[in-house]
């Protein structure tokens, strides 16, 4: 239990003991936990599901709770307070969750399962207007002519938080890798805010908290676009962001020179991490102070990998003020 010891106050009081999984700091940083199930724990979930298809889960939304109630059983109720306090814990907010024995492509669809019942032991996912579903998947191939970096291998995907461009609140964001063949590099990046360098330059200047137009290409199916400022202030008042440098639309010579400024910064930091993530396994952050990216891969002309994401909302314990 020595990874729950830092945080101040408890949204739902923790277990003595866990049961079913371990949670122990990351090689990458005392910040990032990792959250290990054990096989037997997966096995009997895989089991458990085994009459729902995802495509149950996509058509009934109430069954994505009923999944993670068989979860967190299986962990003797041990792992919903986990969860829900790691989340919104300023000094973590980010676990790397391994489920061990689920880590083929051809379990695609009880990883999809798996990391939605996680997903909803602590809140919600939204509405992926991309998918048109609660999740994504999606392929990033050697060659992609797509209108946003997202599956493009051969560059950094830069630090962002996810959501900066829909009007529901984005808390969380889930990253699942479900496969990936002649593979290189490509490892997610991550920056937790409190470690950023130039945090107060930023935050204090005065275009921080300015609100800006930010819009999405074509193939995010959103097409309204949404205002507001790129900081904000959590429940303690300390910042937390929503910035992505793809889809901020600068109104002037000013706040366009101030956001490639930011830019910059966040990609010169120091602080960010580099996380490589096995097949089967899922990060699973605060979007609020943490950022994430991705390395650049080497090229391969059969350079393969699948993705599969969730973000949406907390349901029992809150980041952001109430407003």
């Amino acid at each position: 239990m020595t990874a729950l010891t830092r945080i101040p106050e408890l949204a739902m009081p923790l277990p003595a003991d866990l049961q079913g999984f371990t949670l122990t700091p990351s090689a990458q940083s005392p910040r990032l936990l990792q959250m290990t199930f054990s096989r037997e724990v997966v096995t009997a979930f895989v089991e458990a599901v085994a009459e729902w298809p995802v495509q149950a889960l996509e058509y009934k939304s109430m069954l994505r709770f009923r999944v993670a109630k068989l979860l967190d059983d299986l962990c003797g109720n041990t792992l919903q307070p986990v969860l829900i306090n790691t989340l919104v814990d300023r000094a973590t907010g980010g676990l790397q969750v391994v489920p061990e024995g689920l880590d083929d492509v051809a379990q695609a669809e009880e990883m999809v399962k798996f990391a939605t019942a996680v997903a909803h032991l602590m809140g919600r996912s939204n509405f992926d207007a991309m998918s048109g579903q609660f999740y994504a998947r999606f392929v990033v191939r050697n060659v992609d002519e797509s209108d946003s970096y997202l599956r493009q291998p051969h560059r950094v995907m830069e630090l962002h938080n996810d959501g900066t461009f829909v009007e529901q609140d984005t808390d969380y964001v889930l990253m699942m890798k479900i496969d990936e063949r002649h593979m290189q590099g490509g490892d997610s990046l991550l920056l937790h805010l409190d470690d950023w360098e130039d945090l107060e330059r930023f935050y204090r200047h005065p275009l921080a908290h300015r609100g800006m137009r930010w819009a999405a290409p074509p193939s995010k199916n959103v097409a309204k676009d949404v205002f507001h400022p790129v900081f904000d202030v959590d429940r303690e008042g300390r910042p937390i962001m929503s910035y992505i440098d793809q889809f901020v639309q600068p109104k002037d010579f000013e706040e366009g020179n101030w956001l490639c400024d930011l830019s910059e910064s966040l990609e010169g930091s120091a602080a960010t991490l580099s996380v490589p993530n096995p097949v089967g396994s899922f990060l699973l952050i605060n979007n609020h102070f943490w950022l994430h990216g991705r390395d650049r891969f080497t090229p391969h002309p059969e350079l393969r990998r699948e993705l599969m994401r969730q973000r949406g909302y907390f349901t029992h314990a809150a980041t952001r003020p109430q407003r």
